[in-house]
C-alpha cells in the first residue's frame, strides 16, 4: 500500500481511572448519535468482550477491539480502516485510565488507550468523576493536556455532579485551565447497568436492553452538548500498511455459542470468515452437539461456572464433543478450557462433572484473580499453529486450578517476561488454556 488511509472523524472517550463513567457516556452517546441519523462506528481500546457487545446494540454496528500490546499494527490498522468504511463518525471507548498500560511495550505500545489516540489522531473526551471535589478537578484535567505528545484533550464531560452550584465551580475552573466542558451529568444511579465480577453483565442477559440504552441516550442528550461534541471530532489517519492475516483453526469451525460461551473477539471471527472459514454455532446449554462435518470444535470463554449444573447434565453435548475429539481437534479458551476439564467446583463448593477430555480441575469456591497480557510460545503443533509460533493475548478469570495433569500447550509469559505456571493443557487432540488469543 502506498497511500495513507483516512478514517472518519472520531473521538476517544477516556478517563483518569476505571469507574469514572466511560461506558455510560459511550453507550448513551452511541445511541444518541444513531437516533440523530449518524452512522457511528464503535471501537473498544484493550481486551474486553462485554463492552463491545453493548456498543453493537447501541449503534447497530459491530464494535472491534484495538489493542497496542497484543495486536500487530497492520492488524489494528486494517480493523480501523475496514470497519470505519461507511461511518461518518467513530467513537472509541478507552480502558482503565487514559495512560494506563503495562511497563514493557508490546507490539506497538504498552496497551494504553492513549496509544490509539497518538497513532490515529483522534482527540480525547475526558470523563471526570467530580464527586467529592470541585476546583481540584481542574488540576486533574490540566495534568492530561500535555502529558503525552500526540494526544489531544478536546473536551471534558463532568460526571456525578451534585448540584448546579457544584457544576459551576468545576466548570469555571476547568475552562480557566484552557479546557472545554461539554457536559455535566448528575448522579443518577438508576441508569447504571448491572455488573458481574469481570465487568458488566453481558448484553444478551441484560433485561430490557433497548429501553435501557434509550434511557442512557436521553440522559446524554439532556446533559451533554452533542452538537458541540461532534464538532470536536477530528478525521484520523493510519500509516500505510498491508493488512495482517490471522489463520483460522479450520475450514469449518463448530463454535460453542450461548450464555455460557460468549467471549469471542469479533475481529477473530471476521478474520476467519475473510480467510474462507465457515462458522457453525451450537449451544452446549441447549445440549446440542457440534456439527459432524466440522473440522474443529472451538469452545470460547464465558461463564460456565454460572451454568455448571446444566453443562454437567448436558449428556448429548458432552458425548458429542468426546466423540468428535477421537478424530478431530477440540480447543477450549478459559471457560471453554474449564468445560473440557474433568470437573468444575462452583462458588457453593459443589463439583460438577465436565467433558473430561482434559484432566483440569477448577474451583470457584476459593476464587483467585488472574489478569494480564500473555505471550505464548507453542511447544507442539496444534490448531493454534506450529512449534515456536508466538501468540499474544489476555487472561482474566477468578478460577483456582486444583489440578492440571496434562502436557503443557505452550511456554507462557506475562507482560514483564516472567514465566507462568498455567501454560495450558494438551491430551490427544484436545487442547485448552486460560489464555484468550488476540493475535
Amino acid at each position: 500500500m502506498t497511500d495513507t488511509p483516512s478514517l472518519p472523524p472520531g473521538l476517544i472517550i477516556a478517563a483518569p481511572r476505571s469507574g469514572s463513567g466511560k461506558t455510560t457516556v459511550t453507550l448513551g452517546l452511541l445511541r444518541a448519535l444513531k437516533r440523530r441519523g449518524h452512522v457511528v462506528q464503535p471501537f473498544k481500546c484493550g481486551p474486553d468482550y462485554i463492552d463491545p457487545a453493548f456498543h453493537a446494540a447501541a449503534s447497530t454496528r459491530a464494535s472491534y477491539n484495538i489493542d497496542s500490546w497484543t495486536m500487530r499494527w497492520p492488524l489494528a490498522a486494517d480493523l480501523l480502516v475496514r470497519n470505519s468504511d461507511g461511518a461518518d463518525i467513530a467513537i472509541a471507548e478507552g480502558l482503565m485510565g487514559l495512560f494506563d498500560g503495562v511497563v514493557q511495550p508490546g507490539r506497538w505500545g504498552n496497551g494504553a488507550s492513549a496509544d490509539l489516540a497518538a497513532a490515529v489522531g483522534w482527540p480525547v473526551v475526558l470523563v471526570l468523576d467530580v464527586s467529592g471535589q470541585s476546583q481540584t478537578a481542574a488540576a486533574v484535567a490540566r495534568g492530561f493536556q500535555d502529558y503525552r505528545e500526540g494526544v489531544t484533550i478536546a473536551g471534558v464531560i463532568l460526571n456525578r455532579v451534585g448540584s448546579a452550584r457544584h457544576t459551576r465551580f468545576v466548570s469555571e475552573a476547568i475552562e480557566a485551565a484552557g479546557l472545554t466542558v461539554i457536559g455535566a451529568l448528575p448522579r443518577q444511579a438508576n441508569l447504571e447497568l448491572p455488573e458481574r465480577h469481570l465487568g458488566l453483565v453481558q448484553a444478551e442477559e441484560t433485561a430490557e436492553l433497548e429501553s435501557r440504552l434509550d434511557s442512557l441516550a436521553d440522559f446524554i442528550e439532556a446533559h451533554v452538548d452533542i452538537a458541540r461534541l461532534i464538532k470536536l471530532a477530528r478525521r484520523g489517519s493510519v500509516a500505510a500498511v498491508s493488512p495482517a492475516s490471522i489463520r483460522p483453526p479450520g475450514q469449518r469451525i463448530a463454535l460453542a455459542r450461548d450464555a455460557a460461551f460468549s467471549f469471542v473477539y469479533p475481529h477473530l471471527l471476521a478474520a476467519w470468515r475473510t480467510a474462507g472459514a465457515e462458522i457453525l454455532p451450537f449451544s452446549p446449554l441447549a445440549d446440542e452437539t457440534p456439527d459432524s462435518t466440522a473440522d474443529i470444535v472451538w469452545l470460547p470463554g464465558g461463564y460456565p461456572e454460572l451454568h455448571a449444573g446444566r453443562l454437567a447434565g448436558a449428556r448429548r453435548f458432552k458425548a458429542g464433543v468426546r466423540e468428535f475429539a477421537q478424530t478431530r481437534p477440540v480447543h477450549g479458551e478459559c471457560g471453554g478450557y474449564m468445560a473440557l476439564g474433568a470437573g468444575l467446583v462452583d462458588a457453593a463448593g459443589q463439583r460438577h462433572e465436565m467433558v473430561g477430555l482434559l484432566g483440569l480441575e477448577t474451583s470457584y469456591a476459593a476464587r483467585k484473580f488472574n489478569l494480564g497480557y500473555r505471550k505464548a510460545e507453542l511447544l507442539d503443533a496444534c490448531v493454534l499453529g506450529s512449534p515456536g509460533d508466538i501468540l499474544t493475548g489476555h487472561e482474566f478469570h477468578y478460577a483456582s486450578v486444583l489440578s492440571a495433569p496434562d502436557a503443557p500447550l505452550f511456554k507462557l509469559q506475562d507482560s514483564d517476561g516472567h514465566n507462568l505456571a498455567q501454560s495450558g493443557s494438551r491430551r490427544g487432540l484436545a487442547t485448552g488454556c486460560f489464555f484468550h488469543l488476540i493475535d
